[in-house]
């Protein structure tokens, strides 16, 4: 797996989306939760996220897209050592919960956390 986020890897089905919170499992490492759900292999032949940032806690839209595009970026650099062992794809929306605009590296730690305790949890099953 490279370290690409390429457009065959974003979560963009809104029907995907409402599924993932309706029978999808979660995670979270503050301020981050990812919300997922394993999809059929025989249709998915990859893992697809998505990220998003409540509007109630940053009304800009700058502040916002700022706090994704760190979140992509965070999880484009820490997704391969996570997910080149496993043959079944997910669907993740991860989730930025917190009030406070985060620096990169914050981000990246808990990005690492989150799909730390993501493997612990779904993929020694």
């Amino acid at each position: 797996m490279s370290f690409s986020y390429t457009k065959k890897d974003k979560l963009k089905s809104k029907k995907m989306i409402e599924r993932i919170f309706s029978e999808g499992q979660s995670v979270s490492a503050y301020p981050l939760r990812m919300v997922y759900l394993k999809l059929d292999p025989q249709l998915e032949h990859q893992h697809k996220a998505g990220v998003s940032v409540s509007k109630r806690h940053f009304k800009r839209a700058v502040d916002r897209n700022q706090i994704k595009r760190l979140m992509r970026e965070a999880y484009r650099l820490n997704k391969a050592p996570f997910f080149n062992n496993t043959s079944s794809p997910f669907a993740f929306m991860i989730l930025y919960i917190g009030k406070e605009i985060p620096d990169f590296n914050s981000v990246e730690i808990k990005t690492k956390q989150l799909l730390d305790k993501f493997s612990k949890k779904e993929l020694s099953n």
